[in-house]
């Protein structure tokens, strides 16, 4: 949009894009205090899930909830404002298309984030980049959520299946009580 645009429509000018990514599985407080963080730096937060393809490459293993579940779970929990899926090719390519005021990334989010600096000042974007705080990491991270999940034989099924099955496992709580998954 224009600057001549944005004269003509006040509200225009007034959205402060933020922009999160995550593959946001089995949701959880940690997730709804991430969100909360971003919020507070905009007005209209965006969420990137991240590709299957794309979890299995960074962490080595598939998540829980096939991605178009991860979408579902997302929306259903109603914390953000826009949910799209992350590319399988350039990573940079939504951002470069979305074009956020803020890119609001996890303590522990490192993953493609070396080359944003660089990426924000070729664009012209003016964008900031904003580390987000660990909300009890030693209780609200996904992986440490899914080991006791393991180690409780909750997950009876293996991933495959539940991939071929196309399963709608929910396995958040309504927001605001994200006090543990189950």
């Amino acid at each position: 949009m224009s600057s001549v645009d944005q004269n003509l429509n006040p509200a225009a000018a007034s959205v402060k894009k933020v922009l999160i990514f995550g593959t946001f599985d089995l949701l959880h407080a940690g997730h709804e205090n991430m969100i909360r963080q971003a919020r507070e730096l905009g007005n209209q937060v965006i969420a990137i899930i991240a590709r299957d393809e794309t979890v299995r490459k960074i962490k080595g293993t598939l998540p829980y909830n096939h991605e178009k579940q991860r979408v579902k779970n997302l929306k259903n929990a109603n914390l953000v404002d826009k949910i799209i899926m992350g590319s399988t090719g350039n990573k940079y390519d939504i951002i470069r298309k979305i074009r956020p005021d803020v890119i609001a990334l996890g303590y522990d989010q490192f993953a493609f984030t070396l080359g944003l600096e660089k990426l924000i000042i070729d664009e012209k974007m003016g964008a900031e980049i904003h580390r987000l705080k660990a909300f009890k990491p030693q209780i609200y991270k996904s992986s440490i959520i899914r080991a006791g999940l393991v180690n409780q034989e909750i997950l009876t099924r293996s991933l495959s299946d539940i991939y071929s099955q196309n399963d709608d496992s929910l396995l958040i709580q309504k927001p605001g009580a994200f006090t543990q998954v189950l």
